[in-house]
């Protein structure tokens, strides 16, 4: 089995079981590079270190609330260092009341048995 593989499996594990944090806490490594298809000023695009990414995992938890949240995966394919992830999610922006679906994926780089990237996908209509 891969290290990409079971990263994989214990990052959707960690997921299914709403415990996000814990999985960047344990399987990200220090250096980890997140990026997300959109960034704004308070929460740019790409992001750079586990205090970053724990940061903005944070802040989307405090400014979120989620009704449902689905993980589905890890996805391998060739590479041995990548594993996808599909969430589905069911949240509501606090700030604005805004309830909203959406899906998104993951596509994850393990480097030394840890997350050393992530980046974001999302299905734009």
């Amino acid at each position: 089995m891969s290290q990409a593989l079971e990263v994989g499996q214990q990052l959707v594990a960690l997921c299914k079981e709403g415990r996000y944090l814990d999985a960047v806490g344990t399987l990200y490594a220090d250096d980890i590079v997140s990026i997300e298809a959109q960034g704004s000023e308070e929460m740019p695009a790409r992001m750079e270190g586990i205090q970053a990414i724990r940061g903005k995992n944070e802040w989307w938890g405090a400014n979120h609330e989620v009704h449902a949240m689905d993980a589905t995966g890890p996805f391998v394919g060739h590479r041995e260092d990548q594993f996808a992830v599909k969430f589905d999610l069911d949240v509501t922006q606090k700030q604005s009341g805004q309830r909203m679906q959406m899906s998104e994926v993951a596509l994850y780089t393990v480097r030394d048995g840890k997350v050393a990237q992530e980046e974001f996908l999302y299905m734009m209509a």
